[in-house]
């Protein structure tokens, strides 16, 4: 087995410069949060990045929320009303909703942030290309009039960050970035206290009226209990670990896995999967240039690659946070077993060996990417050298930060002219749940996600699922397109792991959701 790296194990540096105080007594009720990443940019329509979607969800509200069982529930609605044949809906706005700068949420602001969310998102594509008109019946109320009928709509506004702006912002194009960060939401974003690479503050909004239902992932009442929660960005996970132990920070949302053991003992904190699906790795391979272009290798490698070679090298004694997974999060109702004996069966290094030397692969040097600055996806690309080269692939170990990595696989060049052959990242669970939002599985070619491969039966099988009218219609579509998948390859799983978030004890009401939430939450 493919052993993993050397970890972080003794305890952590000393931290305290720049670090907020222990939250006094008496005052406003503040929440210090560690997040996973800066807070680049505030706009999650522009960008795909987790922590702009969690941006969103304390700032901007949403029609629908979907529930723990990934199903969409009225959110800023009062309710729907959908024609017997599936062509019209209406919608009505519930009562008392307001922006945080006290003028009323009107279905004009509705119509033209469902415009500019469609024009970025898969579900909303898949929308607006089979949307005859959108029009405002009354201030409270407006009508979706399709062209054939969309019946994962509840799903589509209540899981892919549709985020309801005012009219004049939704109105930006979708492919320049906002200014002007005004919601409904429960939060306020305290833009003038914003510093990008070190802290973020957003306020209690005092104009919100949370639904009466329960909290169930994105949906139902959010309830807010603390007046101010402000966020620590401390990229260096030893400082991180300090600052929740000592008190100075709350809630640390993504803890090193290195550091569990100690967390578990260390006094005052507690550990949490708060994430149901947790998140997918992924082995990407460049489909549009050799030797990825050729499917008899691809096919050779999927005889040997170990995901357990994955688990050990990001989980190491964490076993229990990991598990084999296929083309689906396991966990989501579209998850099935078609095929999975392909890559949790027997690994035979050897016969993957012979089938690479008959694949005509001729020698070429492959370009693996590997991230300086990401422990667990350097973990990845460790295995994955490893892996290759035990296969006879001439593999090129090139590590550089996060940020050229991203800027560098955009490109379409040649491996020797500055393009790249495979690189390894994780989707979050909720994403690669189900074929709408699973860019990895798509297969449109030059209009999809990095790697590019063309499937015309992989888009045909997607246009099924999103026409397919019940559950088990859309389930069977899934376990065809894992079957499609386990035989072209778009990519490579390597399993499903779930990362804890750490806090300190005294806190408590955490809702479990894709994304960390901060209505709920509440200290003793």
């Amino acid at each position: 087995m493919i052993k993993r790296r050397n970890v972080l194990t003794g305890g952590a540096a000393v931290a305290g410069v720049g670090l907020a105080r222990p939250v006094l007594a008496k005052g406003p009720k503040v929440l210090r949060y560690v997040p996973q990443a800066n807070l680049a940019n505030p706009d999650p329509i522009w960008t795909t990045a987790t922590i702009a979607t969690l941006h969103g969800y304390m700032v901007w509200d949403t029609l629908f929320g979907i529930d723990q069982g990934l199903v969409g529930r009225p959110q800023m609605l009062a309710g729907t009303d959908t024609s017997a044949d599936g062509l019209t809906w209406k919608m009505t706005l519930r009562d008392g909703l307001l922006w945080h700068d006290g003028d009323p949420v009107l279905s004009k602001d509705c119509i033209a942030s469902i415009q500019r969310w469609g024009k970025r998102d898969g579900f909303g594509q898949r929308l607006l290309g089979q949307t005859a008109e959108m029009k405002v019946i009354d201030d409270k109320s407006f009508q979706i009039r399709l062209t054939r009928p969309f019946p994962v709509m509840a799903y589509a506004l209540g899981a892919t960050g549709c985020f309801i702006m005012p009219e004049r912002i939704a109105k930006t194009d979708a492919f320049t970035q906002i200014s002007e960060y005004i919601g409904s939401g429960p939060f306020k974003f305290l833009k003038d206290e914003w510093v990008s690479g070190a802290s973020a503050a957003y306020a209690r909004n005092d104009k919100y009226l949370p639904r009466q239902e329960p909290p169930s992932y994105w949906s139902g009442g959010k309830v807010v209990n603390f007046d101010r929660v402000e966020w620590k960005i401390m990229p260096d996970p030893a400082t991180a670990a300090e600052a929740l132990q000592r008190g100075e920070v709350d809630w640390w949302e993504n803890p090193l896995i290195d550091l569990l053991p100690m967390l578990k003992t260390a006094p005052g904190i507690k550990l949490e999967v708060l994430d149901p699906l947790g998140a997918l790795g992924v082995v990407g391979v460049n489909h549009t240039q050799p030797p990825f272009d050729n499917l008899k290798l691809l096919q050779a490698m999927l005889v040997a690659i170990n995901q357990h070679d994955y688990l050990d090298a990001v989980l190491g004694d964490q076993q229990s946070l990991g598990r084999t997974a296929g083309f689906f999060i396991p966990g989501s109702p579209m998850a099935n077993d078609v095929d999975m004996d392909k890559i949790t069966g027997k690994r035979d290094v050897a016969l993957a060996k012979k089938l690479v030397a008959e694949s005509g692969y001729k020698g070429e040097p492959i370009v693996l990417m590997s991230p300086s600055d990401q422990p667990q996806l350097i973990a990845m690309a460790q295995v994955t050298d490893a892996f290759y080269k035990s296969i006879g692939l001439n593999s090129q170990y090139t590590s550089m930060d996060w940020g050229t990595l991203v800027s560098r696989r955009a490109s379409h060049a040649p491996s020797a002219k500055g393009g790249w052959n495979s690189f390894c990242t994780t989707w979050g669970g909720l994403a690669v749940s189900n074929p709408g939002s699973h860019f990895p599985l798509r297969g449109n070619g030059n209009g999809g996600w990095y790697g590019w491969p063309t499937d015309d039966r992989m888009e045909a099988l997607r246009d099924k699922w999103f026409d397919a009218p019940d559950l088990a219609a859309q389930q069977a579509v899934c376990k065809d397109m894992q079957r499609l998948a386990f035989q072209d390859l778009p990519f490579f799983p390597t399993g499903q792991w779930f990362t804890p978030t750490g806090y300190r004890e005294d806190l408590s009401g955490f809702i479990k959701a894709g994304v960390m939430l901060f209505w709920g939450v509440k200290r003793a």
